[in-house]
């Protein structure tokens, strides 16, 4: 078994993306009865009841995600995933020195999200067990100038000697294997985990991954909102070009639960120009890990 197999306590080191009010129990139940390592979301209540009643669909590890922004001044969310029972936690979108310690010192793993080398340095000084390393080419938050996972991944594996889950990107086993090739030690998909039965969104939401060419996805930056990587919808192109005077996520439920793609931003990956159906994850997460070693041993093959 490799470090994040070991920290996650997890069969397989494939991990379900934090998406909130997506990343819920029936999603995560599926990815850790597969033998992943499924993730809840606690910036909602309902996401928060969910790390209680996750326990009745599986008997399998669990982990969450600690939003930093949104609990940085109400620290009682330590005391929720500890109650909780939760061994791992990715902390995320902040400042990974103000919950690192108080969560190891509970028992619990932490991985951070990190989407640049500086980020990654610091996050290693707060003590953290492991590194998320995002590229610019996954969906929701980032950084507008951010870089692919081809180029970020292997400059921190460069740099520090945490054990590094790749994600941006990832879909199959084949992008499972670069990502082990450039320094990984497992992978974290959201885009590919929106695109199965589990993941409980509208099937107008999924049909739109679904049908997204490689270009089919962009970069929305406007005053007040973080930068998102969204489908490009004719509403995304209208809101860059004119942003409303409202927060572009108010309506984001709407969009991912009644099928209104109109409503909000589309959080979604470029990865969805490589994905052409929705399976059930657990479909997913055998073929991926089963087809892995086949394709890394096709790319030494190709070396001629």
């Amino acid at each position: 078994m490799n470090r994040v197999q070991q920290l996650l306590g997890v069969d397989i080191p494939i991990v379900q993306a934090p998406m909130t009010f997506i990343a819920r129990a029936r999603l995560a139940a599926a990815v850790s009865e597969a033998g992943g390592m499924g993730i809840i979301e606690t910036l909602t209540p309902e996401g928060r009841a969910d790390l209680l009643r996750v326990k009745e669909l599986t008997d399998k590890p669990v982990g969450a995600n600690l939003l930093v922004g949104g609990w940085k001044h109400d620290h009682s969310i330590v005391d929720t995933l500890v109650e909780s029972g939760v061994s791992y936690v990715a902390t995320s979108a902040g400042d990974p020195g103000l919950f690192t310690a108080r969560l190891k010192d509970a028992g619990i793993t932490v991985f951070h999200v990190v989407g640049t080398l500086r980020a990654a340095l610091k996050a290693e000084a707060a003590g953290v067990d492991g590194l998320v390393v995002e590229g610019v080419e996954g969906g929701g938050f980032k950084g507008a100038t951010g870089a692919s996972t081809m180029v970020l991944l292997p400059l921190v594996a460069s740099r520090t000697s945490l054990p590094l889950i790749a994600a941006g990107g990832i879909c199959d086993a084949t992008s499972m294997a670069a990502a082990l090739v450039l320094g990984a030690e497992g992978v974290q998909m959201g885009t590919r985990m929106l695109a199965t039965h589990e993941s409980g969104v509208h099937p107008a939401f999924t049909d739109a991954i679904v049908a997204a060419p490689e270009t089919g996805t962009m970069l929305v930056s406007v005053p007040g909102n973080p930068t998102m990587r969204v489908i490009a919808t004719e509403r995304a192109h209208a809101w860059a070009a004119d942003p409303p005077a409202d927060k572009l996520m108010d309506r984001v439920q709407e969009l991912y639960f009644d099928g209104d793609l109109d409503a909000s931003l589309a959080n979604t990956g470029q990865v969805a120009g490589r994905i052409d159906s929705v399976r059930p994850v657990a479909d997913v997460v055998r073929e991926m890990w089963e087809g892995c070693r086949a394709a890394l041993d096709a790319g030494h093959a190709r070396l001629g």
